[in-house]
């Protein structure tokens, strides 16, 4: 391989990185821009997340992903930044119950903004413009001034990463966080769900547990850690560009981070070998994370892990696999077997989303619920039989009354439904109510595995 830097991407193909910006001057003047503008996270959080990474890949802790599927603009308020980060809060106590093991929280936030899209134009009652590509690139209204890209965009982009870094890091270090709150972080809308009773029960025994360390001295101000929460963040690097600006050399070890968040995925659309992305994120030392799904062969993972993860470092390399409901058993296997018998470091994610999509007879784009659950238990269950840790979950949610992913035994969402509250940007994602239904189901099938270790050791 060749010398990296920040930029040698640019000599290779570069998949799904809008080319008809009309100014492509003023793109450079932007980028430029960017390269001066300070850091959005810190080099030394992405090393103390790749060691919490380290952790999930050994099989002592689990790694809970989730957010909006693309932010936007008009969307971005203080109210639905704190909802969201209540319903994470939400899963990680009902994780970390049942599991028994850390949690670490990263969520698809502070500049989760582009997205590839399968077509690059769209036609309407035959007119031709550009797709919708992300707040960073376009605009959503179907004119051709929204679907021009605009540099400015990356500005506001940083901006708004900024303003919501800023908030989350108070949610998370300023109190918020506390496991006092733990019976305030339930949303208001939610109602007396049956998830919401469990989940109510769970606190209960937090708070009489939380009685008795009091008792003994044991308090959110003598424990940090009951006070505050890590928080961290994560975005497809999707726009290399802008991934480019925002890398740089850390002072403490000469070495090359990129500061736009703390992890950062390739997509399923940009993980060739030979290309732009793959080239990128060899050279920067965040943890990194990667989509596979059934096209993926055994030998050309292992050759994208020797590029990305040369040093098979335990928390640098996340796989998060995305099947679809009724694949995973057929595609996940061998790829465990293949990881496990090499011997490489990965954390297994599973992302339940995006391989059980489908349109409606309506023109609505969803997901059934049934099949998240189902595709979440298979990827568990297949992991476990290979002797692989199913590690964590990646999801698109939102702490806002929406309805976009169909079913849910808590309010289900009817085909009927999804007119009422359909406002995602890109793809459909879970409310609060199905946010915390997944939880649950996680926490039951990993509590399932500690029995059996638990017996296995009194065995």
């Amino acid at each position: 391989m060749t010398k990296w830097t920040p930029s040698t991407w640019r000599k290779k193909p570069a998949k799904h990185i809008p080319e008809d910006y009309p100014d492509i001057a003023h793109l450079a003047e932007v980028e430029a821009t960017l390269k001066g503008y300070p850091p959005l996270v810190f080099a030394g959080e992405a090393r103390r997340l790749k060691e919490r990474l380290g952790e999930v890949a050994l099989g002592n802790a689990f790694l809970l992903q989730g957010g909006d599927c693309a932010e936007s603009f008009k969307e971005f308020h203080p109210d639905n930044l704190r909802d969201m980060f209540r319903v994470m809060m939400q899963m990680a106590v009902v994780l970390t119950y049942g599991a028994g093991k850390p949690i670490v929280k990263v969520g698809r936030i502070a500049g989760q903004f582009g997205k590839p899209r399968s077509s690059a134009i769209e036609e309407r009652d035959g007119v031709t413009l550009p797709s919708y590509r992300g707040d960073n690139i376009n605009a959503m209204a179907f004119t051709p001034e929204a679907r021009t890209p605009d540099p400015e965009r990356l500005l506001k982009a940083y901006g708004q990463s900024a303003s919501t870094l800023n908030l989350l890091r108070a949610f998370s270090t300023g109190g918020y966080a506390n496991l006092r709150n733990i019976h305030k972080w339930t949303l208001g809308f939610v109602g007396e769900s049956e998830q919401t009773k469990k989940y109510k029960a769970l606190c209960d025994k937090i708070t009489d547990a939380m009685d008795f360390m009091e008792a003994c001295g044991v308090t959110p101000e003598t424990t940090p850690q009951m006070a505050a929460t890590d928080y961290y963040t994560s975005h497809e690097g999707l726009l290399l560009g802008y991934e480019e600006a925002m890398t740089r050399i850390d002072s403490t070890t000469g070495r090359w981070y990129d500061t736009s968040a703390h992890l950062l995925w390739i997509g399923n659309r940009t993980r060739q070998l030979d290309h732009a992305h793959v080239e990128f994120f060899r050279g920067v030392e965040n943890p990194i994370a990667m989509k596979i799904s059934d096209d993926l062969e055994p030998d050309e993972l292992l050759r994208l892990l020797d590029v990305l993860n040369l040093q098979n470092e335990p928390g640098r390399m996340t796989l998060i696999s995305r099947f679809g409901h009724d694949r995973v058993s057929q595609g996940l296997p061998k790829l465990a077997r293949t990881i496990k018998s090499e011997g490489r470091h990965v954390v297994w994610s599973c992302d339940p989303m995006h391989g059980n999509t489908l349109k409606t007879n309506s023109g609505y784009k969803t997901r059934p619920f049934d099949k998240i659950l189902t595709e979440v238990k298979n990827f568990m269950q297949v992991l476990h039989a290979e002797g692989c840790w199913p590690g964590g979950v990646h999801f698109e949610m939102t702490g806002q009354n929406v309805t976009e992913c169909l079913g849910g035994s808590a309010r289900a969402v009817r085909e009927e439904d999804l007119s009422s509250r359909y406002h995602t940007h890109c793809d459909p994602r879970l409310n609060a109510n199905q946010a915390l239904e997944l939880a649950f189901l996680i926490a039951e099938e990993l509590g399932s595995y500690r029995k059996e270790e638990e017996t296995r050791l009194a065995g």
